[in-house]
Parts: C-alpha cells; sequence; structure tokens
C-alpha cells in the first residue's frame, strides 16, 4: 500500500487565520502526516510556524494576546502605499519560524502573492521567508507592498485567497482546505450598539490614542495636523463605519467571492469551514476561540479524512 501525500491548504483570513492551529493540532492528533502546504497571507504565517516548527510558540503567542500587543505590532506609515510599514510583523514572522530558507522547512511550503500591477499570481517556495511572508500578507491599503525580484507584491489573497490549485499542482494526492471566510457575509445590517459594540468602540479609543501618538512622535511638527485626520478617521460619534472596519470588511467580502469562483473548478477533498463569521478583520486578541472553532470543525470531519487516506492506501 502506498500512503498518499496530503497537502493542507490554509486560507487568508486575517485574526480568523488562528483557527489554523487549532486545525493542525487534531491533524497531528489522529497522526495525519502533511506532506505539503499552500497558504495565503494568515495562511502563510501559519504554515510557515508549523512546517519551521514554531507552531506552540506561536499559539502561546496568540493565546497572551491582548488588545495593547495587537497595537504594538502596528508600525504606522505615512499612507502612500498602506497605513503600516511591516517592519514589526516581519520581526514577529522570524521570532516564530526558526528557519530562514524554504530549503530548510519539515515541510515544503509554497506561499502566494500577487503582483499589484498585473493582477498576476506569484508563488513563493524559494529563498527567504520572511520576505515571502511580508508580500503574503501585504493587505492592499493597510500593509505596504514588498519587492520581490523586481516585482511588487500585495497580498495573495486579492486573486487566490484558498490556493488550492496550487497545492494540486504540488503533487498533493489528497487535499484538505480551510476556509476561513465561509461565513464573512452576514445579514447583519446596522448592529446595535450592545454590550459587544461598547468593547469594540473601547477598543478603537485605545488604537486612536495610541496611533496619535505613534504619530506625533514620528511626524513632529506635521503630528498635531495628522492627529485631527485620524480623530475625524477613529471618531466613536460618526454615524459611518472606520477606515479599517472599511478596508477589512471589503477584502473579506473580495475573498469570499473570490473563493466561490475558484471552488467551482478547483474542489478539495475535504473543505473545513470553521464558523468564525463574527469575528473582524482585526480581532487578534480573540485567538482562543478561533482555534477551538478549528479544532472542533477539524474533528468533525475526521472520520471523513481517515477514509479518503484509507481509500487511497487500498487502491494503490
Amino acid at each position: 500500500m502506498k500512503a498518499p501525500k496530503i497537502g493542507l491548504v490554509l486560507g487568508s483570513g486575517a485574526s480568523r487565520g488562528w483557527a489554523h492551529i487549532g486545525v493542525i493540532e487534531a491533524l497531528e492528533k489522529h497522526g495525519v502526516e502533511i506532506g505539503v502546504i499552500t497558504g495565503a497571507s494568515a495562511g502563510s504565517f501559519i504554515g510557515a510556524a508549523y512546517a519551521g516548527g514554531g507552531l506552540e510558540q506561536v499559539k502561546k503567542f496568540a493565546l497572551d494576546m491582548d488588545w495593547k500587543a495587537v497595537l504594538s505590532y502596528l508600525d504606522l506609515a505615512f499612507p502612500r502605499s498602506g497605513f503600516i510599514e511591516g517592519h514589526k510583523v516581519a520581526e514577529l514572522v522570524e521570532l516564530f519560524t526558526r528557519i530562514d530558507k524554504f530549503e530548510d522547512l519539515n515541510i515544503p511550503l509554497i506561499m502566494v502573492a500577487t503582483n499589484m500591477f498585473t493582477g498576476q499570481e506569484v508563488t513563493l517556495s524559494t529563498g527567504s521567508i520572511t520576505q515571502a511572508l511580508r508580500a503574503s500578507m501585504a493587505v492592499p491599503g493597510l500593509l505596504t507592498p514588498k519587492l520581490i525580484d523586481n516585482e511588487w507584491l500585495v497580498d495573495g489573497g486579492v486573486v487566490n485567497p484558498l490556493p488550492i490549485d496550487v497545492c494540486r499542482n504540488a503533487g498533493a494526492d489528497i487535499v484538505i482546505a480551510v476556509d476561513i471566510n465561509s461565513e464573512r457575509i452576514t445579514n447583519k445590517k446596522n448592529p446595535p450598539q450592545d454590550a459587544d459594540w461598547v468593547k469594540n468602540a473601547e477598543k478603537m479609543e485605545m488604537k486612536r490614542l495610541e496611533v496619535i501618538k505613534s504619530w506625533t512622535d514620528k511626524f513632529g511638527s506635521r503630528g498635531k495636523t495628522l492627529s485631527t485626520k485620524i480623530d475625524h478617521w477613529f471618531s466613536r460619534e460618526a454615524p459611518s463605519p472606520h477606515i479599517f472596519e472599511v478596508l477589512g470588511s471589503s477584502i473579506n467580502i473580495m475573498q469570499k467571492k473570490i473563493e466561490e469562483m475558484n471552488l467551482l473548478t478547483h474542489a478539495p477533498d475535504v473543505l473545513l469551514s470553521p464558523r468564525l463569521g463574527d469575528m473582524s478583520f482585526f480581532d487578534f486578541d480573540h485567538a482562543e476561540r478561533a482555534i477551538n472553532e478549528g479544532n472542533k470543525c477539524c474533528e468533525k470531519f475526521m472520520p471523513e479524512i481517515l477514509s479518503k487516506i484509507d481509500q487511497f492506501s487500498d487502491q494503490n
């Protein structure tokens, strides 16, 4: 009997990416050995941590994270090509991947990015892991683009948020895909100002103060003008959503629509869809819930996963 090469596809989805940790833990618990990983954005980050032997450290970091810690990794840039420079994100990546080069990873890993001028999908599987991650995670409008091999690259989720086809092309016999955007489009049009709304508003107020201080320190005499603009962006009295909410929600909707189209032509053998529809783009401090939901979802489908592995082995 021949054991199948199992491919794991980790989709993009910002804070919901913590769910990938729970999925991987469930697979490991049942002895499912992954032969290749493909990922976009948050999926690339968790994939790199797992393939590089740093997943436990990432999990601890995620569970210890509070809103202040989230803010500490937002090194704001003057808004020319993105609000966040990404240097601190790169530092974070280096803490958990342990390995510098793709070639030295325990499991083959392919990340997806997007050429921002041609719209072409770019796969990254050689050279610097950190540089590739900065490109694959460069959410348009939020993180600045990354220049690699004379190409300006942005988030892979722009063209392929769930790179199932990339995994197939890498030789996977069985593909397990984790879609963390499955419930992103909801019927909740105008959320009431309930306890959760108040909690989120308090978070945004904290963020507003941190941003003002950061930009004032960085831009000196221009700080006052920038602070005024930031006050407008994050105003709690304004009836309209703040700018980061607009960007995050728009990207989520775009990625979900792309996924729906891609799944029509590139279906995985097993599709895992953790129920995280009410987690927003920046809810990185909700890691425990996301990890648990990822684990629960994978456990639910484990009989199907193990059955497909057995069927392949029996036929080969």
